[in-house]
């Protein structure tokens, strides 16, 4: 969609909105307001950029009579090609899932125990991150190990903006280079846990139909795989048309740990469905690989360098205890820009 129909767009969801009947349904409000919303910063710069651009004339104009004119001009010059640019980034298309939640699995892969404390200390970096954002998080189901990690975590971040456009990038294989906890030797080892991240779907995004699940109950297991439970209040959902099997054990009935489990379910159709219907959606959602291999990592945190590298963007840093602690900022920005310079691109050889 090109500037102007996103211009006569916009004017005709503020004649609708101003319309009592509109209102009527909440639904439809609701949708239209959010994309005025989306649509508001493009028409507010694009507005600043026709203002600029008649001021800069004038200035012009009048440069030969009066020197100060000639300082203005220069300086709406450089206003005009600032604005210009951030015109140019507005419309690039948004992600569809730009303002959705996120759910956030960890899964140790190869290294064993090692790994599943890897995956422990990943968990608790994503936390500190979401705390130092002002993310809401919430650890929806949970693997213990035998040393303190993780075999697998899922955890439900939340924020007012911004937590899938950021959290996105974090999808693949994570490596680890260190000496274990479980190394007499100290030898440094390599092992590896996986990352997973879907939108959290809404009910209205995702239907699933009750006769397409089958529902399993066992009771919880913990580290070692002894029971913590004396009813069968964990659950297991099968969706039978995909094969997509979630479990969840955290809570104490088995009505909320299936709540919990269909939250999870809706969240990974909805990415298989995007991946169907989006040929985008599919490569990147396939960028997160499914399998925890090594050799297909798309980070490595390295102990005895205090190094951190994203090998997707050539970033390199060396506060790795900081990074670990929640300040993954600069790491995530890194890739923000790179996709944001990528889509630019795009849209301008499209």
């Amino acid at each position: 969609m090109n500037l102007d129909d996103l211009l006569s767009e916009y004017a005709d969801i503020e004649g609708r909105l101003a319309d009592p009947a509109v209102h009527a349904d909440p639904g439809e409000a609701r949708r239209l307001g959010k994309r005025y919303a989306e649509l508001r910063p493009i028409v507010e710069t694009y507005r600043e950029v026709r203002a600029t651009e008649a001021d800069l004339g004038t200035a012009r104009e009048l440069a030969g009579e009066d020197d100060t004119f000639a300082a203005e001009a220069t300086e709406l010059e450089k206003r005009l090609e600032d604005l210009s640019d951030r015109l140019r980034l507005l419309l690039v298309p948004r992600d569809p899932n730009a303002d959705k939640d996120v759910i956030l699995e960890i899964k140790a892969g190869e290294g064993g125990e090692e790994s599943a404390l890897f995956a422990g200390d990943l968990l608790r970096m994503y936390l500190r991150y979401a705390e130092r954002t002002g993310w809401k998080t919430e650890v929806i189901d949970s693997h213990p190990s035998d040393l303190g990690g993780y075999k697998d975590v899922t955890v439900a971040i939340k924020g007012r903006d911004g937590v899938w456009e950021r959290l996105r990038f974090e999808g693949g294989v994570h490596r680890v280079q260190r000496v274990p906890v479980t190394e007499s030797q100290g030898r440094i080892h390599t092992s590896a846990a996986g990352v997973l991240v879907s939108p959290e779907a809404e009910d209205v995004d995702v239907q699933v139909d009750p006769n397409d699940l089958r529902i399993d109950v066992y009771r919880s297991s913990g580290p070692g795989g002894q029971s913590v439970n004396t009813t069968d209040s964990a659950v297991r959902i099968t969706h039978l048309p995909t094969g997509v099997v979630v479990s969840c054990q955290n809570e104490k009935s088995q009505l909320q740990n299936k709540e919990q489990a269909l939250r999870i379910l809706r969240s990974r159709l909805l990415a298989i469905a995007q991946e169907e219907a989006d040929a985008a959606a599919a490569a990147e959602r396939k960028s997160q690989v499914r399998t925890v291999d090594r050799s297909e990592r798309v980070r490595t945190y390295n102990f005895p360098e205090n190094r951190i590298s994203d090998h997707r963007v050539g970033y390199k840093a060396y506060n790795l205890d900081q990074v670990l602690d929640g300040d993954l900022h600069n790491v995530i920005q890194a890739l923000v820009d790179a996709d944001t310079e990528r889509r630019l691109a795009d849209a301008q050889g499209s």
